[in-house]
């Protein structure tokens, strides 16, 4: 059994989000995988409801620094908890590039995550310029270190990395996904990296223009732990495909 998560991003109307967690909830298969619903944070009261007692669990896509406190905007991890949410989706590169959000900023949503029982999904991935120059090991390594910085968890399914190569990605221009096999070879280094930061060995999924087309060679992979899917998750037909593989 793999984790595959959905990301549906900012993507859809609370309708449309609602019609297509119906229909999540109806088409995709029961126990073949681990699956993951993450709607956008007006969507997750109304979601929850309806994938419960579907064998899907519920996400979010990102959560604040601290259970409680001033923080305009924020959503905290407690209520993201009490909404039903089981993980939660932290250090996206769409919310490092956009938002500047830095991977100490990563590190204190992680602990306050782990603190609210919410299982975070970590992203990690490098740029084009990155993976020319030969660099990729190298800032991936940083990523890791100064994300779990301090960070502990009792259990190795306490926390989940996603490899996700931010040039691979299907929103920028000229994406295409990394080779299978080159992903299993990331995949391990990551593992061994985090395995010394955390003393546990953690699950590690793929994302980056993951569709109904490639997949199966990704989930073949022992390496690959699963997937992290964005716009393929929006289509119910491919998404059900993918997590019946």
């Amino acid at each position: 059994m793999k984790t595959i998560i959905a990301n549906w991003k900012m993507q859809l109307s609370l309708k449309e989000s609602l019609e297509l967690a119906r229909q999540s909830a109806k088409k995709i298969r029961r126990g073949r995988n681990k699956v993951v619903i993450c709607p956008d944070f007006s969507a997750l009261p109304f979601v929850g409801p309806i994938l419960k007692g579907s064998g899907l669990d519920l996400g979010a896509q990102d959560s604040a620094m601290a259970s409680r406190g001033a923080y305009t905007g924020e959503v905290s991890p407690f209520n993201l908890k009490a909404l039903g949410a089981k993980y939660v989706i932290l250090g996206h590169s769409e919310r490092r590039e956009h938002l500047h959000e830095s991977s100490v900023i990563v590190n204190l949503k992680i602990k306050a995550a782990l603190q609210n029982g919410l299982i975070p999904v970590l992203c990690v991935g490098e740029k084009s310029e990155i993976r020319k120059n030969g660099e990729t090991e190298e800032y991936l390594s940083q990523e890791l270190m100064h994300s779990l910085k301090e960070v502990k968890i009792k259990k190795a399914s306490d926390l989940i990395i996603a490899y996700e190569p931010i040039w691979a990605i299907s929103t920028n221009k000229n994406a295409r996904p990394m080779s299978a096999s080159e992903a299993a070879a990331i995949h391990k280094f990551i593992k061994a990296k985090a395995a010394k930061i955390l003393k546990k060995e953690v699950l590690v999924l793929y994302g980056g223009s993951v569709n109904a087309g490639n997949a199966r060679e990704f989930l073949k992979s022992a390496a690959i732990d699963g997937l992290l899917v964005g716009g393929a998750s929006l289509k119910i037909k491919d998404f059900s495909l993918i997590c019946s593989l």
